[in-house]
């Protein structure tokens, strides 16, 4: 066999189904972890640095955990041990964390369920490019996408689905509310459970077999000579003092300092590179990332305006939508907090949106081709980002939530298909793991900045976040035009074969 077959729909359902798990687990966190922090008494200038651990966890584990995944041949296959692994951990992590007995420990242990999540979380985006042929990749990104977008609504909702049921949802001081530890334990459950019907459901192609297919990249060696690594690395550490120098002159956000610090670690990871040559996993993640193929380099930049532009949503939406449709800035008031639920309500639209758009993005590929329907889709998005500042009435806001949800399914599958074509089988899983920088560089860059662009040019208003993240999703749109796209996938094959 040296054509790789193509699969049925429900095969590809199954190989996708453990997303519907693992966007469980990261909705529940998403929605409640700053909950449990300030219950815990942590003050709301202390959480933006207790949430810096979901994008550095990401950073570090995704593209760890590609390159030894794209190594590992076990009787479970290439990547479902590490599905197992992870699901097994997250789902004691969910278990921990609303029981936490101090604000330390629940910090540690989101620590714990990210890496956890993303050790699952990382290897699903190589399965795909593993299981599938070119053509039905957008097809099992897109599903990977309908079921983050089900899991999202589902999992956001718990807690209030179980308060209308009769569950408390208050506590004494210092306790979490049962309706948030049930939806923890229910969400360990479905996330386990999710992930193990991929593991039991689907098979993978043994190493060799997936290298003997026609079309099958194979990485050539890269190498970076030390002498370029030093000066690379030299400039990097140059650029990060000069930026926390000024920062300390002007007495700038203190926040930019992050942006200093994480240039200063890419520059000594440099240096440290020439001064380790060879093939261990650092030197190949940082050869790879310095070497990664052209089309990947496109690609970054469509991430990084796309990811930019998601934080600056999930940063400021609460913010700019009790301003402006609430007119209240007082979190102590009941039109803040009404606008608060509102602005949960349009969060699961958005998700919801997506779980639609994933059913219709197929059809806009076979009509348009990736690149113009990511195109399409991102400045939906950026149009719904823009809306938001000029609607008045806040029950409009689920309008502009349509226009999210496109750009949030696109965002979650079309990058990954045009991505995956272009990447090496034996090199899959380490790729995609640096992909991931893309989408967490973005947001420590966004958590650096936004709040000095908009003390500094915007008036504190942060309605103008969304506006720049709505023009960042259209510089997304626009940069994904340079991503050369391969015949297949423009064709029209997207349904699976009978």
């Amino acid at each position: 066999m040296t054509t790789k077959p193509q699969l049925s729909f429900w095969q590809i359902w199954n190989m996708c189904f453990g997303f519907l798990g693992i966007q469980f687990g990261f909705a529940l966190q998403n929605a409640n972890v700053s909950r449990i922090f300030q219950t815990l008494g942590a003050s709301v200038d202390d959480i933006p640095i207790l949430w810096i651990a979901a994008p550095l966890t990401g950073l570090l584990v995704q593209p760890v955990v590609g390159y030894l995944s794209d190594r590992t041949w076990t009787r479970l296959g290439r990547r479902r041990p590490y599905f197992l692994v992870g699901a097994v951990l997250t789902t004691l992590a969910l278990f921990a964390m609303p029981n936490s007995p101090s604000l330390w420990i629940a910090a540690g242990l989101l620590w714990i369920m990210d890496a956890s999540i993303n050790i699952s979380m990382e290897p699903f985006r190589a399965f795909v490019g593993d299981q599938l042929p070119p053509k039905q990749r957008p097809l099992g990104y897109t599903l990977q996408s309908f079921f983050i977008g089900i899991g999202a609504v589902v999992a956001s909702m718990l807690p209030w689905i179980l308060a209308k049921c009769g569950v408390s949802n208050v506590a004494e001081a210092g306790a979490i509310p049962d309706t948030v530890k049930y939806a923890f334990y229910f969400g360990g459950l479905v996330l386990f459970l999710a992930v193990g019907w991929t593991v039991v459901s689907t098979r993978e192609y043994a190493p060799d077999t997936l290298h003997g297919f026609d079309g099958a990249k194979t990485a050539h060696s890269q190498t970076l000579a030390p002498a370029q690594a030093r000066r690379s690395g030299g400039k990097w550490l140059l650029a990060a003092l000069v930026l926390g120098g000024v920062v300390a002159y002007w007495q700038l956000e203190k926040e930019l300092y992050l942006l200093a610090g994480g240039l200063a670690v890419y520059g000594l990871a440099l240096l440290g590179l020439s001064w380790h040559q060879g093939q261990g996993m650092f030197s190949t993640i940082m050869t790879d990332l310095y070497t990664m193929p052209p089309a990947m380099g496109r690609l970054a930049w469509v991430q990084f305006f796309s990811w930019f532009a998601l934080f600056a949503m999930w940063i400021y939406t609460t913010s700019a939508v009790t301003q402006i449709h609430f007119g209240a800035t007082d979190s102590q008031s009941a039109a803040y907090n009404d606008g608060a639920n509102w602005v949960g309500v349009l969060f699961a639209a958005y998700n919801g949106f997506a779980a639609l758009a994933a059913l219709v993005i197929p059809l806009m590929v076979r009509a348009w081709g990736l690149r113009i329907a990511h195109l399409i889709n991102v400045c939906l998005g950026g149009a719904g980002l823009v809306s938001i500042a000029l609607i008045k009435d806040p029950d409009w806001l689920l309008l502009s939530m349509v226009g999210v949800g496109f750009a949030w399914a696109s965002i979650l599958s079309l990058p990954y298909a045009l991505l995956s074509d272009r990447l090496p089988a034996d090199k899959m899983g380490i790729y995609m793991g640096i992909f991931n920088f893309f989408i967490v560089i973005p947001q420590l860059l966004a958590a650096s900045v936004l709040g000095f662009m908009l003390k500094s040019f915007f008036g504190n208003q942060p309605v103008y976040a969304l506006v720049i993240g709505g023009v960042s999703l259209v510089v997304a749109g626009l940069c994904v035009l340079r991503v050369q796209e391969n015949g297949d996938q423009a064709m029209a094959a997207l349904a699976p074969s009978k």
